[in-house]
């Protein structure tokens, strides 16, 4: 097994890095699905351009790189020890590399582990096999951002727009419907869905992720699943709810669904979401070696290029804001609008808003923009540098953002899937914007970057401290703006009307 570890990094690398063929011919024909010049045809573009970057610059394609969660079968008697200790090696090496966003954090201290080993992490199932001669080795990596849209639900049930959802595929077809609603643009759709029909609580949503390792152009071999499908995927595109939640003709790539017998008194529907960024690969081992004989998501060694051409379309209708930004120029703005930032920005996330709600900031924030990020940063040569910066999902930051707009002074706002109304009233109150970059376009954000000034709160951890950037021209569209007005709401309004017109729908 002297190779094990090795393709172990090379597989985690790979998976970060590189999507699999039949998730870029979905998101290329969302991009054509699209008509040009739309939000969400600007979107897929960015989302287009970052796929490439990453793969040409061996970079994370989101800086959120999840939970790494295995898949291992091997022949009856091998050294599962082993093994696994050789996998925790390749997880601590991959993130000292970069190609890993440390991500595990001790629940009850809030430490983070810094090397993504801690109690649970990685997540490893194992499974023998009749197989004696080699070793399968399965991995995701799905951020937390989708990971929070993940829902499960237990029929008969009613639920919001739809009705009443019984114990049949109808029912199911429900819930699948409402799961694809209520992720809205905080998952970064375009999404995939991996659904678990039956089952327990635990089992159903561990089903439920295995989905997600079927490929997006399959069919599935029961029929009334695989009509399923089709039916959820014609109706799900038809909600308008498109890239990023800005409206489009696309809002899901992929519904794979899989069943399990269930207890009488017992009927869950589980929908494990992933977003676009839609990461998981898997390789063959030689039982003996550990080397890697083939991989399991790669057609053949030609990658599909994703982008039309380099960078992305302007129209010379953006607006360049240059920090610290003015009261004025944020009431200037409307929803619709696409600004280039260049300048100073803070990274703010989860630890940054629940500390500054009860202490003074280290540096003056009137005036600046704060960006819900936690990026993957690696110190060269004793300097920081970016290796992947896109936003996290901001509505977890809805119960302190504006108190601290207030408090603080900041004119804009940068994150994705949009905040809710109290944001919204204190964007009003005191002139500031929310701005929503493209999720998951890590690659992309990163190379806006040209420095990094310094930092504080370290102490939180790489992802959650407060990293002083130095960007130029960094694109966001205006989602919710300084007079009242909130691209979200206004979506997930009309989708739930759109919504309301499948509740009869027959398979």
């Amino acid at each position: 097994m002297d190779d094990f570890k090795s393709s172990i990094l090379t597989l985690i690398t790979d998976t970060s890095t590189n999507l699999p063929p039949d998730v870029r011919r979905a998101i290329a024909r969302s991009a054509k699905a699209e008509t040009p010049g739309t939000r969400s045809s600007l979107a897929l573009e960015t989302i287009a351009t970052n796929i490439d970057m990453a793969c040409d610059y061996t970079g994370p394609i989101c800086q959120d790189t999840g939970m790494p969660t295995f898949y291992v079968h091997t022949p009856v008697g091998a050294n599962q020890l082993h093994m696994k200790k050789f996998i925790h090696e390749a997880i601590a090496e991959a993130t000292k590399l970069g190609k890993l966003r440390p991500n595990s954090v001790d629940s009850l201290t809030g430490k983070n582990s810094g090397d993504n080993l801690g109690s649970g992490t990685p997540v490893i199932h194992w499974e023998q096999w009749a197989n004696e001669n080699e070793i399968e080795v399965k991995l995701i990596l799905k951020g937390g951002g989708c990971e929070n849209k993940n829902i499960q639900y237990s029929v008969p049930t009613q639920l919001e727009h739809l009705g009443k959802a019984g114990r049949d595929l109808d029912g199911v077809r429900k819930c699948i419907l409402h799961a694809v609603w209520q992720a809205q643009g905080h998952g970064c759709s375009i999404g995939a869905l991996g659904v678990s029909v039956g089952g327990d609580r635990a089992t159903g949503y561990e089903h439920a992720k295995q989905q997600l390792f079927r490929t997006l152009d399959d069919v599935n071999p029961v029929p009334e699943l695989a009509k399923l499908e089709a039916n959820i995927m014609e109706s799900a595109n038809k909600l308008n709810i498109g890239t990023m939640g800005f409206g489009g003709n696309t809002t899901l790539i992929g519904c794979k669904i899989g069943v399990q017998n269930r207890l009488p008194a017992s009927f869950f529907v589980s929908v494990a979401y992933d977003c676009w960024a839609f990461r998981r690969q898997g390789v063959v081992l030689d039982a003996h070696s550990g080397a890697i004989k083939r991989w399991l998501y790669k057609e053949d060694s030609a990658v599909i290029r994703m982008a039309m051409k380099e960078g992305i379309s302007l129209t010379g209708k953006e607006i360049s804001l240059k920090t610290p930004i003015t009261e004025q120029q944020i009431r200037s703005l409307k929803v619709g609008d696409v600004v280039l930032i260049s300048g100073k920005m803070f990274t703010g996330r989860d630890a940054i808003h629940a500390h500054l709600l009860d202490h003074d900031s280290p540096v003056d924030l009137r005036g600046q923009v704060l960006y819900h990020c936690g990026p993957v940063v690696l110190k060269e040569n004793g300097k920081w540098t970016i290796k992947a910066a896109g936003p996290t999902t901001s509505s977890r930051e809805e119960p302190y953002q504006g108190e601290i707009i207030r408090k603080f002074g900041i004119r804009a706002v940068v994150g994705k899937g949009g905040m809710g109304a109290k944001t919204l009233a204190a964007l009003k109150d005191n002139g500031a914007v929310y701005l929503n970059a493209i999720g998951g376009a890590a690659q992309y954000y990163a190379k806006c970057t040209e420095e990094i000034e310094g930092v504080d709160f370290l102490d939180f951890g790489i992802p959650e401290a407060m990293w002083h950037l130095r960007v130029k021209d960094f694109p966001a569209i205006v989602t919710m703006d300084a007079h009242g007005r909130s691209l979200h709401a206004e979506i997930e309004l009309a989708s739930g009307k759109e919504l309301e017109n499948f509740a009869e729908a027959a398979l």
